[in-house]
């Protein structure tokens, strides 16, 4: 495991009113994440998992608390930097895609680049090598709804990569697929990992993420109840089982 901590939450609560009643999504969460490693973030729902998840990727901020990103604390971000936060540090994999839908493959892969300010040029070639490399080399010209859900989160997996970031942030990313092809998209997401060293987090109700889990931390009514390494599990086909205790 390595020992560069590229993420740190810091005694993280986030309060929503509903109505007159407080509800605490997350309840003082500590975690660290090291560079280069997949972590899973699992648990029921309302457990916390997706506000955690946009804690990380600054899509909300704490209540209270610290989520630091390479030492720096995101709560203090104003919006420009945050926007720089999300375009270039941190590359995001939705349930539902997020594709728009009046645009092709490639026009889709290259929006983070033209906002990163690549030229047409650059951003059409570098998403034409991505999407080559996620195997949809003869479907650059083809529309969302032209697409397969496996086909259309393959987009979204080369658009998370577009420009390059540190850190891949996956939100139920096998939610709206059949069995084969949520194996698949593990699968990629696993061997992107490991060939880039990209730091990869995934909340999911999936145990089959489990099996390219490097650790897998489980959160209940908003906090962590237990964090596991890889070698504390046993990956079975079709689910977990964990290892008896000798």
């Amino acid at each position: 495991m390595p020992n560069d901590v590229i993420i740190s939450v810091r005694n993280v609560k986030r309060r929503y009113m509903m109505g007159e009643e407080v509800v605490w999504a997350l309840a003082g969460v500590n975690l660290d994440v090291f560079r280069g490693e997949y972590m899973s973030i699992m648990g029921p729902s309302g457990s916390g998992k997706s506000t955690l998840f946009n804690m990380i990727g600054g899509l909300d901020r704490p209540t209270e608390g610290q989520v630091l990103m390479d030492g720096h604390d995101v709560r203090g971000l104003d919006p420009r930097q945050i926007a720089y936060l999300r375009c270039h540090k941190v590359g995001f994999i939705f349930q539902t895609f997020n594709l728009v839908q009046v645009m092709t493959a490639e026009q889709n892969v290259m929006l983070p680049l033209t906002f990163a300010g690549k030229s047409d040029e650059e951003a059409a070639d570098r998403a034409r090598q991505l999407l080559d490399r996620v195997g949809l080399g003869k479907r650059y010209d083809h529309r969302p709804g032209q697409l397969s859900g496996g086909q259309q989160q393959r987009v979204a997996i080369a658009r998370a990569m577009a420009n390059d970031p540190d850190i891949i942030l996956a939100d139920e990313p096998t939610g709206n697929l059949d069995l084969k092809t949520g194996e698949e998209i593990i699968h990629m997401l696993e061997r992107f990992k490991n060939e880039t060293g990209k730091t990869i987090i995934s909340a999911t109700h999936d145990h089959k993420m489990l099996a390219a889990s490097d650790r897998v931390v489980y959160l209940v009514d908003g906090k962590i109840t237990e964090i596991k390494q890889r070698g504390e599990l046993d990956i079975q086909e079709g689910g977990i089982a964990e290892r008896k205790q000798k």
